[in-house]
């Protein structure tokens, strides 16, 4: 005897959200949501990976240009200012605190907060090796993708 998966009829469509799949029930026949993607847990894993990577972008440890589709022309302008003017700094002085200053940076917290539909604003805690610091982010929602309009460095 072999187990043979029984042959359903196909599930009516109907409009619901590209971001929930259905997928057919155990033990019935109607299909149920599988996962509905969470905005809010979307924007914060990509309000700290973008954190992150900036923090390394200000270390020397990563390029810049990796951040060009996530952030606006402005904002990675104003990045890659600011890697340029420590780098600049580094060189000139041999400050032990100067030398650490962004190295092993590590995002603590996050807030977030909803301004409008497609807009978030966020909070971090970043935490170096010399100090502490606060990073503002703002987020916005264009053509499906995320793009960070405001970083603001503390």
């Amino acid at each position: 005897m072999s187990a043979v998966t029984p042959i359903r009829p196909a599930a009516p469509v109907s409009k619901l959200s590209p971001a929930v799949r259905l997928v057919p029930d155990r033990t019935g026949h109607a299909p149920r949501p599988l996962r509905a993607v969470d905005e809010k847990a979307e924007v914060l894993a990509i309000i700290r990976s973008t954190v992150q990577a900036s923090m390394e972008v200000l270390a020397g440890i990563r390029p810049v240009h990796q951040l060009a589709r996530r952030l606006d022309p402005r904002c990675l302008s104003a990045l890659q200012h600011r890697a340029s003017l420590i780098r600049r700094e580094l060189a000139r002085s041999s400050s032990p605190s100067l030398a650490r200053l962004h190295k092993n940076s590590v995002v603590r917290s996050v807030r977030l907060c909803e301004a409008a539909p497609g807009i978030y604003e966020a909070s971090a805690v970043v935490v170096d090796d010399v100090r502490a610091r606060a990073v503002a982010v703002r987020l916005e929602q264009s053509k499906e993708l995320w793009r960070v309009t405001e970083l603001v460095i503390g």
